[in-house]
């Protein structure tokens, strides 16, 4: 005859679930390191800038990577209206120290087109590939003097030229969408005035 809490052969008393419950967390820890970890996706996006970012989100990280005190990010309207503006400054990356010029053509408030300018050695672009492949992974597009990432209507572009001894690099943040509208800002063509019927 079996007392109180023994288990007979088949069966399962509160005994063995106490135990169970008691592993159970101890599993769960072990299962959870040993699993994969899903790596986060890479934003497309390039030294804290993304093609197509708002007018804001650029100068807030544009003024905070300014050169020094009397680098100041100027921007100036199209004469026809303010929805159009172009904005420039020098700019240093804490990262790496990297100094670039910085540019971007802005239309109702978000930037078509971010660009990254510098001149150097020829080392200069072989350092920025092996940066921007770190960043956005391998280029889906190459050719002479050009690499370039895509995501949808958006791209990354990196070009190159120089001479025996020097190099300058481009590096430009584009939206199509964002650039298509520049065609509601561009004049019109005059259209000719229609001529006389003869009687």
């Amino acid at each position: 005859m079996l007392r109180p809490y023994q288990t007979g052969p088949g069966h399962t008393g509160p005994v063995c679930f106490s135990y169970i419950g008691a592993m159970t967390p101890a599993i769960l820890l072990a299962l959870l390191v040993q699993a994969p970890q899903a790596s986060a996706p890479r934003p497309f996006a390039y030294r804290g800038f993304a093609p197509g970012m708002s007018y804001r989100d650029f100068t807030t990280r544009a003024r905070s990577i300014a050169q020094g005190d009397s680098d100041i990010l100027a921007c100036q309207t199209m004469r026809r209206t303010a929805q159009v503006m172009d904005c420039g400054v020098r700019v240093r990356d804490p990262v790496d120290s990297a100094r670039f010029y910085l540019s971007a053509n802005v239309i109702e408030g978000r930037t078509s087109v971010i660009a990254f300018l510098d001149s150097g050695k020829v080392a200069l672009v072989r350092r920025t590939q092996d940066d921007m492949r770190k960043h956005l992974g391998l280029p889906q597009r190459r050719e002479r003097s050009m690499w370039e990432w895509t995501k949808g209507r958006r791209f990354i572009r990196l070009n190159w030229r120089g001479g025996p001894n020097w190099r300058v690099i481009s590096i430009t943040l584009n939206d199509r969408d964002v650039m298509d509208r520049i065609a509601r800002y561009r004049p019109r063509p005059n259209r000719a005035a229609p001529r006389p019927t003869k009687p």
